[in-house]
């Protein structure tokens, strides 16, 4: 049984602390893709409801269906990145297909003419929260080489750990390191096997300081990310209406993550006195995650004009699983090829993650059949965010990072709909602050929203087109001695349909 676990490269890795800031707002955003007409309205639906994907925002909404029904909802959507570094910028563009919604709502009328309980209504549904495609490329000179990242990572590291014993392979000390030392001690190794970094003292198995074998100077370098997957939630829900002009509900939620990401490096030098002039770092990771949350919520209609909302969603505590694949090659002055492929799976300690909560507030104005207005303000405190672990793993100081550079952050969404007939034509606009204090990390997103929708009784068809963009500030190799980092402004659009029965 070893030696099958050898040859797939299974490792277990328990001192292990990778993660990082932009890892918990990965899973923290949740960004309800919904339904086109939900869509059209840039998601204002607090003090609505009367759609599937608005019970995610206030599981009151569920009460507000005059009768059952059910949608399903499939979109297509393109990311353009324009990505800036070291005075010189590159676009790249990719295209997403996606399942967003699946859902139904059952009501139930109290014929009951003395209960206050007029209507009950259950739902369940899936929406994905998340789509993690994306995708982009840079290249620049810089006076900064990846050396730094594996001499912060090799110093104070004992020679006799980076030395492969005879009878043992690159594959083996790679795998045992990780089980004993951990992450860092890996990425030393990696660098002293490729000749990137030297001890010292090499005749000496307890030295613990190294130099690079690259000379100062300048660094063309190139830098591709890409990345896969998605998050979604299902959710079972309860409402119902009590004296007509009130509203209420709870949802119980089931969460999944799914994310993937390779990014390659590649370095080039001809600086005098340069050992290794050809540098390229490669790495893959795979996250795999679950989690539970729980929302309230409730609507009262104030008058026929004027609706208010107010829901609560606790915090997502998700149990994550993440593994890992590294790969460093380097060519030396004379053309010699150091190729270090350990050819082995990291695998972590499952993690704990609780996200933050989310308070909102909403208000609609309805105009009878002619159309309505809608505005949603939502609190997010990200100061809250928290890792933690069952396993010994100590997240003090990712959390102390937390607390000190995020914050809370408002989202505001105004939408509207105007109605003629059987048609229903819509738009909308969001606005959400960025959860870091310093906005140059990650800034505003903002975006816009149009759509249109046909009743033919029975079925139901909506189309919505929306748009959005925010700039980042992304390093290579966070939380590591070599700071580099691309500065990436995103644009986002999608192309939502929607089909809804009314049973």
């Amino acid at each position: 049984m070893k030696k099958l676990v050898l040859f797939i490269g299974v490792l277990s890795m328990p001192f292990l602390n990778a993660q990082d800031i932009t890892d918990a707002l990965r899973y923290s955003n949740q960004d309800i893709l919904g339904t086109a007409r939900y869509r059209g309205m840039s998601g204002a639906f607090g003090a609505l409801g009367g759609d599937l994907s608005a019970i995610q925002i206030n599981p009151a909404g569920s009460a507000v269906f005059l009768n059952s029904s059910g949608s399903i909802t499939l979109s297509s959507g393109n990311i353009d990145n324009d990505t800036h570094y070291r005075n010189s910028m590159t676009s790249a563009s990719s295209n997403t297909f996606n399942f967003n919604q699946l859902g139904a709502v059952f009501v139930y009328d109290n014929n009951d003419q003395s209960s206050p309980l007029n209507k009950l209504s259950f739902s369940i549904a899936y929406d994905q929260t998340a789509d993690n495609r994306d995708e982009f490329s840079s290249f620049g000179r810089s006076n900064t080489s990846i050396d730094n990242f594996f001499l912060s990572e090799a110093q104070g590291i004992q020679l006799d750990l980076l030395t492969v014993r005879n009878n043992e392979t690159v594959s083996q000390l790679y795998s045992i390191l990780g089980e004993d030392e951990g992450y860092g001690t890996q990425q030393a190794f990696l660098g002293h096997e490729s000749f990137l970094i030297e001890a010292n003292d090499l005749d000496d198995l307890d030295n613990t300081s190294y130099f690079s074998n690259i000379a100062p100077g300048f660094f063309d370098q190139e830098y591709f990310y890409e990345s896969t997957g998605l998050n979604g939630k299902f959710t079972v829900n309860g409402g119902a209406q009590i004296n007509e002009r009130f509203y209420v509900g709870v949802n119980l939620s089931s969460h999944f993550i799914n994310y993937d990401r390779v990014t390659k490096f590649i370095e080039l030098n001809n600086n005098t006195d340069s050992f290794i002039v050809d540098v390229e770092f490669d790495n893959r990771l795979s996250t795999v995650g679950s989690g539970f949350s729980a929302q309230i919520g409730g609507i009262a209609k104030v008058s026929k004009m004027l609706r208010l909302g107010l829901s609560f969603e606790s915090p997502t505590w998700y149990y994550i699983e993440e593994e890992t694949t590294q790969r460093l090659r380097t060519i030396d002055n004379t053309g010699a090829d150091y190729d270090v492929n350990p050819n082995v799976i990291n695998i972590f300690p499952e993690y704990q993650l609780r996200t933050p909560g989310k308070a909102t507030g909403s208000i609609a104005v309805l105009f009878g059949k002619l159309g309505l207005i809608s505005l949603d303000y939502s609190y997010k405190d990200y100061t809250s965010t928290e890792f933690d672990s069952d396993f010994g793993e100590n997240f003090y100081e990712i959390n102390r990072a937390i607390e000190n550079n995020l914050q809370g952050a408002s989202t505001i969404r105004i939408g509207g709909e105007l109605r003629n007939g059987n048609w229903s034509f819509r738009g909308g606009y969001s606005y959400e602050e960025s959860p870091y204090k310093e906005e140059f990390i990650l800034g505003e997103k903002t975006g816009f929203s149009i759509g249109i929708g046909h009743n033919f009784g029975q079925f139901k068809f909506d189309i919505a087109y929306d748009y959005s963009e925010q700039e980042r500030n992304q390093q290579f190799y966070p939380n590591s001695g070599f700071s580099n980092a691309v500065s990436v402004d995103s644009y986002r659009d999608n192309l939502t349909f929607t089909l809804g029965l009314n049973f």
